[in-house]
């Protein structure tokens, strides 16, 4: 399009730039062309008419939002030349519409953005498996001597109420290396029946100290019904739901409420949300009372990435993690939510038949005591050495503990039919765990062996399993865990 602007006003436009505004001539012609700019241009678009008016008989090239009559904005560039009209300073101005490159450009962006923040989830992932090895090392350190220590503590005694808080802590921080871990695709969920109303407890009390008074938790647990679930990232979805749900009402306070409750769908006609087949399943609500969620944000929620919080108040992954984990359980999330009324999110998870539950298994499980077997056990790690030494001659096995692969060999070697059991870790100098395994086996290929890790791209469950591995535990390994594992091996045993 095509005009000449002479003081504040367009003396003529061509039908091209009539179209480009959504204007008629007469209306152009009539108003002052500045105000036919967006605000936060004019100022630019002043001072290019004004240079140019002036002594640079250079063109002016600049580009600016124009303001079209239907109320929507383009994307102009503008090449402003001085010309005289009627014997007056005058300048002719060319208008493309570049609204559709303004739009190519935000995508490209967008992309470059989430590509940076897909660089920086890459970059989370490999420094927590580089952490994860050492860092469950500590952990098994803590929880280990902990629960040792627990074991001497009286009934009912202070003591004993403070070694619980630190065998909790070090528990879900070997949750939250996890969870990172699973996150960033360096490890698998590992499923099995749960109650969520232990994990929704567990995650309001944790909760509670960081919300402030002004917002009302009501929990309302009304089924006991379990799922077949990872209970760390059942903790994760509970805990992003519920943080997202105060965070909506820190402003002016509110009601935050969580409920859990059973549905059977397909029944009585009830609807089916989509993705879901008909049958059993628990039903975890959250709302809160907060603002809502504008209509046109809604279709976005659980784009990854997406936000509407402020810089250094969330990265946007919240919700998109939701919804991942929860598709990966089979399951589905939905979000109702009035503009000024609150938001509720439904997580629809399938129910597992009482029989098929089984036990609480998120809870702590029975120690079981040995019968004077004899254990190598190996890890380059001395605190853990003597951790176990402690902790399985507790238990009735005698223990014979070694800090290098090597020097644990040679042991074994020189009488390879004095062990009843090995338990080695995976990742040592020297000589690797695996490789101990080989070795040993190679000896005594009826022996059983556990093999430890605190992480470990190399080594899986069926890795180990070829090997001739009878059991692969995860670092920190709790002592209920370690005690049930070491009996159903042995009593396995021809």
């Amino acid at each position: 399009g095509i005009g000449v602007v002479q003081g504040s006003r367009f003396q003529w436009v061509n039908p091209r730039l009539c179209g480009l505004w959504g204007r008629s001539m007469e209306e152009l012609t009539r108003g002052n062309s500045v105000d036919f700019i967006h605000p936060e241009d004019r100022s630019q678009a002043v001072d290019r008419l004004l240079m140019q008016l002036g002594e640079d008989d250079r063109p002016q090239v600049f580009s600016a939002r124009v303001l079209a009559a239907d109320g929507s904005t383009r994307w102009v560039l503008a090449s402003v030349v001085r010309i005289v009209w009627e014997d007056r300073p005058a300048a002719l101005c060319f208008f493309t519409d570049i609204s559709e490159i303004k739009r190519m450009e935000r995508e490209r962006e967008g992309l470059e953005a989430r590509l940076i923040q897909a660089h920086k989830m890459e970059a989370l992932g490999t420094l927590a498996s580089g952490i994860a090895h050492d860092f469950n090392n500590i952990l098994g350190a803590i929880l280990g001597f902990s629960e040792m220590s627990l074991l001497s503590a009286p009934e009912g005694s202070m003591l004993r109420r403070n070694l619980g808080r630190v065998i909790d802590a070090a528990q879900r921080a070997t949750d939250l290396v996890r969870q990172i871990l699973t996150f960033s695709r360096q490890s698998e969920q590992e499923k099995k029946p749960v109650l969520l109303g232990t994990i929704a407890k567990e995650t309001l009390r944790m909760l509670r100290a960081t919300l402030p008074a002004t917002i009302e938790v009501q929990p309302r647990l009304e089924t006991e019904a379990p799922v077949l679930a990872d209970p760390t990232q059942m903790h994760q979805v509970i805990l992003n739901l519920c943080t997202n749900a105060g965070q909506a009402m820190r402003a002016h306070g509110g009601r935050l409420d969580l409920k859990l409750t059973e549905v059977t769908l397909g029944a009585d006609s009830q609807a089916i949300p989509p993705d879901l087949t008909p049958g059993p399943y628990v039903l975890l609500s959250v709302s809160d009372t907060g603002n809502g969620i504008a209509p046109e944000i809604l279709p976005r929620i659980f784009d990854p990435f997406f936000t509407t919080k402020d810089k250094g108040e969330g990265t946007g992954m919240g919700l998109a993690v939701v919804h991942g984990i929860v598709r990966g359980h089979q399951g589905t999330v939905l979000v109702d939510s009035l503009p000024g009324q609150g938001s509720t999110f439904n997580v629809y998870l399938p129910r597992l038949e009482p029989l098929a539950a089984g036990k609480d298994e998120t809870g702590p499980g029975k120690t079981l005591v040995g019968r004077r077997e004899r254990i190598l056990f190996v890890d380059d790690e001395e605190p853990l050495v003597e951790l176990a030494t402690q902790v399985l001659t507790r238990l009735g096995y005698e223990v014979v503990g070694r800090t290098s692969s090597p020097a644990a060999l040679d042991l074994f070697r020189e009488n390879p039919d004095r062990f009843d059991l090995v338990i080695t870790d995976y990742t040592m100098p020297r000589m690797t765990g695996a490789d101990l395994a080989r070795e040993i086996l190679a000896l005594r290929p009826s022996l059983p062996v556990i093999l430890c890790t605190g992480y470990s791209e190399d080594m899986t469950p069926d890795l180990a399993a070829d090997i001739g591995v009878r059991t692969y535990l995860n670092k920190p390994v709790p002592l209920a865990e370690l005690s049930q594992a070491i009996r159903r091996i042995l009593e396995d045993r021809p």
